[in-house]
């Protein structure tokens, strides 16, 4: 009997240090988990940086951009997104794009208001109207800003402003196999590349010309019907878990191309944001809306320049339906 029970009590004592180091694996694993993320997530931050300041070892520091955006009251995140067709040794740019991304995360939603280039309208500091993109060229991003504010009543709190080159990276980076895209037409036009009609794979190159095409009938208001089209594929992408992966190695990759007052830890964090919280819907608006605007040729050169003159007050009025009720985009 006395052996049966030192029998048992070996067996006891066996079975709880099993238990024991077990629980002592569980508690390393976990401990380990946030090393191993943290380790992960700042080797593809910096092995993307590398790769990226490689490929362009020649080119100029970036500027440090001035910009003082008001923060908004509410939770929503506003982000104007300015592409730009950066030339070797220009040390400005008129924005090919204008688009304000603002992000809800306690509805869940995006919206993106894409405004015309060719816009005419009054520029704080000068004593004439001009197109709303060289904004960017004659005073930054902050002169753009500026503009959109007194014009349409909107601010912002972020700019993002990327040239062509650092889009491609973020298509290549996201998806070397290419973001599937459905091309409603042949398009080659002035884009630098050739794209047939039909559901197809398309590389950084590829749809950023496709994002640009405009010798079509709907000309501006198509091309920027597209990069509406564009933004939302790669957000899909973004929020994929392959996109989720690579969020990291797409940030230090994309750094030397972008010029942004959003530091490394708040782009971690406003992606962290959109992940957890990623949006269920995506609406677009393109200002000016609908019976809002005129095309008028003004004096400028030779042949003069075609413009959008348009009725600021109906559409102020029509960015904050959209982006403080629920109202639907507004098709043109």
């Amino acid at each position: 009997m006395n052996n049966q029970t030192s029998r048992q009590s070996k067996f006891n004592k066996k079975k709880k240090k099993k238990k024991k180091k077990r629980i002592k694996l569980f508690v390393s694993i976990v401990l380990l988990i946030p090393l191993i993320i943290l380790g992960y997530t700042y080797y593809q931050f910096y092995d993307g940086k590398k790769d990226a300041e490689k490929a362009i070892a020649s080119t100029p520091n970036q500027t440090i951009y001035e910009f003082n955006g008001q923060k908004s009251l509410e939770d929503k995140i506003n982000v104007l997104l300015i592409g730009i067709d950066k030339r070797e040794n220009d040390t400005s740019a008129n924005s090919d794009s204008i688009i304000i991304a603002q992000f809800d995360p306690m509805k869940k939603s995006v919206k993106l208001l894409s405004l015309m280039r060719d816009m005419y309208v009054p520029i704080p500091g000068y004593n004439e109207n001009y197109k709303i993109n060289a904004a960017n060229a004659l005073g930054g991003p902050e002169l753009l800003r500026k503009t959109i504010k007194e014009n349409l009543g909107i601010d912002v709190e972020y700019f993002a402003m990327v040239d062509f080159k650092g889009f491609e990276t973020i298509v290549d980076v996201l998806n070397p196999d290419g973001i599937e895209v459905d091309v409603e037409k042949a398009m080659s036009k002035y884009i630098g590349v050739s794209l047939n009609a039909g559901v197809q794979k398309l590389n950084g190159k590829e749809l950023l010309g496709y994002a640009r095409f405009r010798q079509d009938s709907e000309s501006d208001f198509g091309r920027t019907r597209r990069q509406q089209q564009v933004i939302k594929v790669l957000m899909d992408e973004v929020i994929s878990t392959n996109g989720i992966t690579k969020a990291p190695r797409l940030l230090g990759s994309i750094q030397p191309y972008i010029e942004t007052n959003i530091n490394t830890g708040d782009s971690l964090g406003l992606i962290k944001e959109v992940l957890t919280n990623h949006p269920e819907k995506i609406e677009s608006l393109t200002i000016p809306v609908k019976d809002t605007y005129q095309d008028v040729r003004v004096a400028n050169g030779k042949n003069g320049m075609l413009v959008l003159q348009v009725d600021l007050e109906a559409n102020k009025t029509a960015i904050n339906d959209f982006l403080n009720n629920e109202t639907p985009a507004i098709n043109q």
